[in-house]
């Protein structure tokens, strides 16, 4: 018996079955991030994750991370800090250089989002057996080293 005969099926019918799990997610996720106090929108909650993984990123760092242009995350960055959410400040050694950090407000509502998504991902998990969790729980682990390289391939 090959590999694609067996319990795991052919690989092209279990990532179409995958694709429309992960559009499931994802609306999952958003709308869980939209009833926030505060709604933003995918672009403005990246930005804000990634400001929060990397403080005192620059705005060249936060636009090649976002894969955006630079002018494009210098007006992300002046709504985010229009809104509270993110502080802009001057570089102690390079005087035009201007590092990026979460505001209180900004900590804040990216913590509200992140619960507001454990929240709604454990209620959809509730709804399965204990059993298809297990399964689910060893096959995004399997997933997970599959495509994120491990320390031999540095």
């Amino acid at each position: 018996m090959t590999r694609l005969d067996g319990p795991g099926g052919d690989p092209q019918a279990v990532a179409r079955e995958l694709a429309d799990a992960v559009d499931s997610l994802t609306a999952l996720w958003s709308v869980a991030a939209q009833g926030a106090a505060l709604r933003l929108s995918p672009h403005q909650l990246r930005a804000l994750r990634t400001v929060r993984e990397a403080p005192g990123l620059n705005l060249t760092g936060l636009a090649r991370r976002l894969d955006i242009g630079p002018p494009t995350a210098s007006r992300l960055c002046d709504r985010l800090v229009a809104a509270g959410l993110l502080e802009r400040d001057a570089h102690p050694h390079r005087r035009r250089e201007v590092r990026l950090r979460l505001s209180t407000q900004g900590r804040r509502v990216l913590d509200e989002v992140a619960d507001r998504r454990a929240r709604a991902l454990a209620h959809a998990l509730a709804g399965m057996a204990p059993a298809d969790r297990a399964a689910l729980r060893r096959g995004l682990r399997s997933f997970r080293q599959a495509v994120e390289p491990g320390p031999a391939a540095e």
